[in-house]
């Protein structure tokens, strides 16, 4: 199980969660490829080792064990995992859609 980065992220973008991540899996962190542009932060579900740091560090309660995740924030386990696998516009373009979904 990894932890994601859901809704509350969004704008917000505070990396408290980053600097804490004893395994540097939270990006893109600030003067990294696509920082500027990035409308939140992702955890990469493949280096996440679940310690639990991210989750006290996140003033906005973004970041959440991928089971305690609420129904209505399931696609951020999917745009978290998007975002590594796919590339940056993948899980961008993911958060778009769940933006213009909800209206």
């Amino acid at each position: 199980m990894a932890y994601v980065i859901t809704e509350p992220c969004i704008g917000t973008k505070d990396t408290s969660c980053a600097d804490v991540c004893p395994v540097d899996c939270i990006h893109p962190a600030p003067g990294e490829d696509n920082a500027d542009t990035a409308t939140m932060l992702y955890i990469d579900p493949s280096e996440c080792i679940d310690c639990d740091a991210c989750v006290e560090a996140c003033p906005v309660d973004a970041t959440m064990a991928e089971d305690d995740v609420p129904a209505q924030w399931e696609v951020f386990k999917e745009i978290n995992r998007a975002y590594y696998e796919q590339g940056h516009e993948a899980g961008e373009t993911m958060v778009q859609e769940f933006l213009a979904a909800r209206g």
